[in-house]
């Protein structure tokens, strides 16, 4: 994982990132605490203790990386009502991309998911739009070249 300042969640991320790190040490728990394959098949290394060596690095590094993130969390907390006109970190924002409404919401990266309309604010529609307000425009170029006209901006 890269060296991050601070990982920008909602409440609701964060709670499910410590549900999973609570979760991830019951598992590893209940993992040792029962039969550990033993390190020998015969004179061969046993295919089942490697197995169970790589499924328990790969929690305890899981569950590493949880720990780094609930320590750097900064939860994304509403505006200065003088500042709810441009859009920032929790904004949702009514556009028009070329001709066609979309309405998305302005997130950190661990939570970012195009598909359920939640953009991170370090994507490049992301960082063009932070800043902004509604009636401006900005324009994208990748993948394609497309016109963001700005109608709303909201705070929930």
């Amino acid at each position: 994982m890269e060296e991050r300042t601070n990982f920008y969640l909602t409440k609701d991320g964060l709670k499910q990132i410590k549900k999973e790190y609570e979760d991830l040490k019951k598992l590893r728990v209940a993992k040792v605490k029962d039969d550990v394959p033993s390190l020998l098949e015969s004179e061969d290394l046993n295919p089942d203790y490697i197995a169970f060596q790589e499924d328990l690095n790969f929690l305890e590094s899981r569950i590493e990386e949880l720990e780094i993130i609930i320590e750097k969390a900064s939860i994304i907390k509403k505006p200065a009502k003088a500042d709810s006109n441009r859009i920032d970190l929790g904004a949702t924002v009514d556009v028009s991309i070329d001709g066609h409404n979309a309405e998305f919401v302005i997130v950190g990266t661990l939570e970012a998911n195009p598909v359920l309309g939640r953009i991170s604010n370090e994507s490049p529609v992301g960082i063009a739009l932070i800043g902004k307000k509604a009636g401006e425009e900005i324009v994208i170029s990748e993948p394609n070249k497309s016109v963001y006209k700005i109608r709303k901006v909201y705070y929930s």
